[in-house]
């Protein structure tokens, strides 16, 4: 999708306008002067108005004391109207911010994932270009390289495994490398064994494709942080549960999207390095799929970890915690400021709070969990942070082992973090996003599927640090 500034003395009458109004006379700036009159008559009446002519397809957004979320559920409903019969609309406002989650929710909308149909051309939708009245042409682009970010995580994690396997999922990673200043290395089965990443590799051993383990670095000259911040993102391609199966409808049919955690951090580097945020982060995502094939791993097994920790496994549908421990002792290495992973880790987190909201906790500094909440709340996709004390160490002790793989069942996304907690050697926060980050059903500009949850959060965060 094309998005453009246009200045106003160049505005020519466009065939779909959509004037986001602060006041009656902003209405003014509507193609046809006819309809203006009734427009202003309405306009404290009806938040969203449209008049459709033969030659325009007008609307007003009254935005006054209009929070952002709103705006982008009203673009959601023009770009319903208008996706099948038009190729190009007009904004006007005033507002930056405003302006911002409009073009958002008229653009994330727009999303589809057809590669699979037959007949894709006759699905697509006709929108192909965006005229922007009010927001700078350097506004725009920065908008544009995180929205096409956070579409992409949604491509990958809408890809299924017969294609997206732990290597395609490094390879189409690596195809990042044409992004000025951003690094990337990729880690395969060799190397990793070399490393003694027994979490990933035990996971892996049902598996006929090997894993794969991605490093990428952003590390401008002017980041104003001396020590890294380290992403780590579950990579987890396909899970079936392994040999602690899972059931199909509902949930080993939807697992896809276990590899959301790392589609969301590879897609939030790619949005720094093309924004250039002079902030210095490295990402790290261990691959693989889960399955109870081969010399699978099973529930008795003892599994040595990258640092030495040995882990008692009872279930082995807890896995993403097994390869994401062995990734965030790894981050040691760069020796971070902070360690933030993302993964759809449990459902216990989806049956706490649902899918409007992931849940965060760790350890780190409060200013860390204060501009995440910040960055969450102004993007709208939120946080709950949940508490993370120390007592639910406890139940994560084995009588074999240092650790289990699992809790007691309740709590689980909190005993979930506080395993994961014993492999950080620096401050950590844990996102827990298994409810946001795949829909069963539509929910407006998320669309259906994979939603690209976090990127846009991490973005905000970043810049906002």
């Amino acid at each position: 999708m094309k998005i453009k500034n246009i200045k106003h003395k160049d505005i020519n009458k466009p065939k779909n306008a959509i004037i986001l109004a602060e006041k009656k006379a902003d209405i003014n700036q509507l193609p046809c002067d006819k309809v203006v009159p009734f427009m202003k008559k309405s306009f404290d009446k009806e938040k969203l108005q449209s008049i459709k002519t033969p030659k325009h397809n007008m609307y007003v957004l009254n935005v006054k004391n209009t929070d952002n979320e709103t705006i982008r559920k009203h673009a959601y409903q023009i770009h319903k109207e208008l996706k099948d019969k038009e190729t190009e609309i007009h904004v006007i406002g005033i507002d930056d911010q405003k302006l911002i989650a409009f073009i958002e929710g008229i653009y994330l909308s727009d999303y589809q994932f057809l590669k699979y149909f037959s007949e894709k051309d006759k699905k697509k939708n006709k929108l192909r270009s965006i005229k922007v009245t009010g927001l700078s042409q350097k506004k725009i682009d920065e908008l544009k390289n995180v929205i096409e970010a956070t579409l992409w995580a949604r491509t990958l994690v809408n890809e299924p495994v017969s294609y997206l396997d732990a290597v395609r999922l490094a390879m189409e990673i690596q195809k990042k490398r044409t992004i000025d200043g951003l690094k990337i290395k990729v880690l395969h089965k060799k190397e990793i064994e070399n490393l003694g990443m027994g979490g990933l590799l035990a996971v892996n051993q049902g598996s006929e494709i090997p894993p794969t383990f991605t490093i990428m670095e952003w590390k401008p000259k002017n980041a104003k942080n001396q020590k890294p911040i380290v992403l780590v993102g579950k990579g987890v391609v396909y899970d079936t549960g392994g040999l602690s199966l899972k059931p199909t409808p509902h949930s080993m049919d939807l697992m896809k999207s276990d590899m959301a955690g790392a589609a969301t951090m590879a897609a939030t580097m790619t949005a720094v390095a093309l924004n250039k945020l002079p902030v210095h982060i490295v990402a790290l995502i261990p691959a693989t799929d889960n399955r109870p094939g081969k010399n699978a791993y099973a529930p008795g097994d003892v599994i040595k970890m990258y640092d030495g920790t040995t882990v008692e496994v009872l279930n082995t549908d807890a896995e993403g915690r097994m390869i994401l421990a062995d990734a965030i002792a790894y981050a040691d290495t760069y020796k971070p400021e902070l360690i933030i992973d993302a993964a759809t880790l449990t459902g216990a987190a989806v049956r706490a709070i649902g899918n409007k909201a992931a849940i965060v906790m760790g350890n780190a500094p409060k200013k860390y969990f204060k501009q995440l909440l910040k960055s969450g709340n102004k993007v709208h996709e939120r946080l709950v942070e949940f508490p993370f004390w120390d007592e639910w160490k406890d139940e994560m002790k084995s009588d074999i082992a240092d650790l289990k793989n699992i809790g007691s069942g309740n709590a689980g996304m909190i005993t979930a973090g506080k395993f994961l907690e014993h492999f950080a050697k620096q401050p950590y926060i844990h996102i827990d996003i298994a409810g946001p980050a795949f829909l069963e059903s539509p929910q407006d500009y998320k669309g259906k599927g994979a939603t690209g949850f976090g990127v846009r959060l991490l973005y905000d965060f970043f810049k906002n640090i």
